[in-house]
């Protein structure tokens, strides 16, 4: 077995090796406004959900180079305390790429991608009218992990509110993984469907 020492890595390797390692990711499909008001709308595949009680979502915001290192997600967070996110399904997968570009802060991406802004009821960014799940949320907390390139943000956001489209639900609370068909991240531009599945019930405490 191959051991690799992070230290003596070149970040960008250690980056390759970590998406191929932890897959498949989930993918959060953010939508923000700046103080202005301008909507921005970018995925982001370290994700996932921290607390139930209360409802807690994270994601991790990308240290870029150059001169504006920060994303404008990050910025637009820290500045309004707002999100949503927005579940990714099979159908608006192409949208969702379209709006991962490297475009200046004054673009719109539901402009870019062609998705439709919905008004959301207790945040000001808009929801992705197209996404079968929307939660709303309020910033928790953004734990800075790492300034240099490649480090990350961690934002921890309270869900406010969840919006599920009625065809995805199964009786109360329940949702139907093939009807709501979420796409995962893999490594590089591989994605991966959410349809080939198993199940194995937990042991019984003995």
């Amino acid at each position: 077995m191959r051991k690799i020492d992070p230290a003596n890595a070149a970040a960008a390797d250690v980056y390759k090796l970590m998406i191929g390692i932890i897959v498949p990711r989930p993918i959060a499909f953010v939508s923000t406004v700046d103080g202005a008001g301008l909507r921005n709308l970018a995925p982001f595949s370290y994700f996932t959900g921290c607390s139930t009680n209360p409802p807690v979502v994270c994601f991790c915001a990308a240290v870029r180079e150059g001169p504006q290192p920060q994303k404008d997600t990050l910025e637009n967070i820290q500045a309004t305390g707002e999100f949503v996110v927005n579940v990714v399904s099979e159908e608006i997968a192409e949208q969702m790429n379209a709006c991962s570009a490297e475009v200046p802060p004054e673009v719109d991406e539901f402009a870019l991608s062609g998705l439709t802004p919905i008004e959301s009821d207790l945040v000001k960014p808009p929801r992705v009218a197209e996404s079968k799940i929307q939660m709303e949320c309020r910033l928790r907390q953004v734990i800075r992990v790492s300034d240099k390139p490649g480090g990350g943000n961690l934002v921890l956001g309270d869900v406010l509110r969840f919006h599920v489209q009625e065809s995805v639900l199964l009786g109360d609370y329940k949702i139907d993984p093939d009807a709501l068909r979420a796409i995962g991240r893999m490594g590089g531009p591989t994605y991966a469907r959410t349809r080939d599945r198993f199940v194995m019930e937990r042991p019984k405490q003995r």
